[in-house]
C-alpha cells in the first residue's frame, strides 16, 4: 500500500501574511472564487491588483485565498494570482470540497464558506467579498441553499459584503441568518443592500456608524459566542446599477439558467455571465465597484479591531 500524501494540518501563509499576524498587524482575506469565476478575463486579474491595494488603502494586509495542487495558501504571490485568474479548469472549492482538493491535491478557487474557514484557521478575523450566497429562489421545492450560511454561523469573523447575490431569495436568506443567529448591521443604513443596488427592499435592525463600531461588535461577538458578523455595505445610489435595468437582466438571466436547466453551483457563474453580456458590461463595473468598497472598509475595520486587541 503506498504511504498517505503529507497533508497539511494549516493553511501555508505567505511571508507578509505571517508576518503581518505575528506582528498583530491587521489582515484581510480575499475569496479567489471571485477571480476565478466571477470576473470574465482579463478584467480578473486587473480586479484582483485592485482589490488588493483597495484593503492596503484601507489599512490592512491583503490575503487572497486558494488552494493550489492540493496546499490551502493564505496570501498569493503574483505568479499564484495569474494562475488562478487563467486556468479556465480550475475547481470551484467550497467547504465540502477542501478536503477532497487537498487529499488528491487539486487546485481550485475558495468560495465564502472555505474562505471563512481557512482564514479562520489562519487567526484572520475580517474577510471582504462581493455578496454572499444564501436561499435561491425556488429552495421549497429545490432545498438549494448556499454553505456559505451554515459556515458563517460557525465561523467567528467579520464579513464584509454588498448583501447577497440579487439571484438568491433576499427576505428567506435574512430568515435563515437570523435563525442560525449570524449577526448582520448595515454599514450607515438599516437597508439591506441588493448587490448591484443600494437597497433590496428588506430591513435590518442594526446598523453601525463606522469601521470602529463595525470592530466593537464583532469584539463583543466573539467573547460570548462563536459566529460571523456580517457587515454590509451598501452602494451609494448613484454608484448602484439602474434599478430598472437590474430587474430586466436578472428576470432574464434566471429564465436562461431554467431553459439552460443550469442547477446548484453552476447557476451563479451562469447568470454572472448573462448579466455581463446583457448588459453590456454594466453590471461586472458595479460588481468591481463594489468589491472595492468592502475592501477597503474591510481593511478599515481589521486596522480597528487590531487596535482594540492592542489596549
Amino acid at each position: 500500500m503506498p504511504a498517505a500524501p503529507d497533508l497539511p494540518a494549516r493553511p501555508v501563509l505567505s511571508p507578509e501574511v505571517a508576518e503581518a499576524l505575528a506582528g498583530g498587524r491587521p489582515v484581510v482575506a480575499l475569496e479567489s472564487t471571485l477571480l476565478a469565476h466571477g470576473l470574465p478575463r482579463p478584467e480578473n486579474r486587473r480586479a484582483a491588483d485592485d482589490v488588493e491595494a483597495a484593503v492596503r488603502a484601507g489599512g490592512a494586509v491583503p490575503a487572497t485565498i486558494a488552494v493550489l495542487d492540493g496546499v490551502p495558501h493564505v496570501g498569493l504571490t503574483a505568479d499564484e494570482v495569474d494562475r488562478v485568474c487563467a486556468d479556465p479548469e480550475l475547481a470551484k472549492l467550497g467547504v465540502r470540497d477542501l478536503p477532497v482538493a487537498v487529499a488528491l491535491g487539486r487546485s481550485g478557487a475558495t468560495t465564502v464558506s472555505s474562505t471563512a474557514l481557512l482564514a479562520a484557521a489562519a487567526g484572520i478575523d475580517v474577510f471582504a467579498t462581493g455578496g454572499l450566497g444564501g436561499v435561491h429562489r425556488e429552495s421549497v421545492d429545490t432545498f438549494d441553499e448556499s454553505a456559505d450560511l451554515t459556515a458563517l454561523s460557525r465561523t467567528s469573523l467579520v464579513v464584509v459584503c454588498a448583501g447577497v447575490k440579487s439571484i438568491l431569495d433576499v427576505p428567506a436568506t435574512l430568515e435563515r441568518l437570523e435563525s442560525l443567529s449570524v449577526t448582520v448591521v448595515g454599514y450607515r443604513t438599516t437597508s439591506f443592500p441588493g448587490f448591484y443596488v443600494a437597497d433590496s427592499g428588506s430591513a435590518l435592525d442594526w446598523s453601525v456608524a463606522d469601521a470602529a463600531e463595525a470592530a466593537r461588535v464583532f469584539a463583543a461577538r466573539r467573547e460570548l459566542a462563536p459566529g460571523a458578523v456580517v457587515v454590509a455595505n451598501p452602494l451609494p445610489p448613484d454608484q448602484q446599477l439602474d434599478p430598472g435595468l437590474h430587474d430586466r437582466v436578472i428576470a432574464g438571466a434566471l429564465a436562461a439558467a431554467g431553459e439552460a436547466g443550469v442547477r446548484g453551483k453552476d447557476v451563479t457563474p451562469f447568470v454572472l455571465d448573462h448579466l455581463h453580456r446583457a448588459s453590456e458590461g454594466a453590471t461586472l463595473a458595479v460588481n468591481v465597484r463594489l468589491v472595492l468598497r468592502n475592501a477597503e472598509l474591510a481593511g478599515q475595520i481589521a486596522a480597528e479591531l487590531a487596535g482594540l486587541s492592542h489596549r
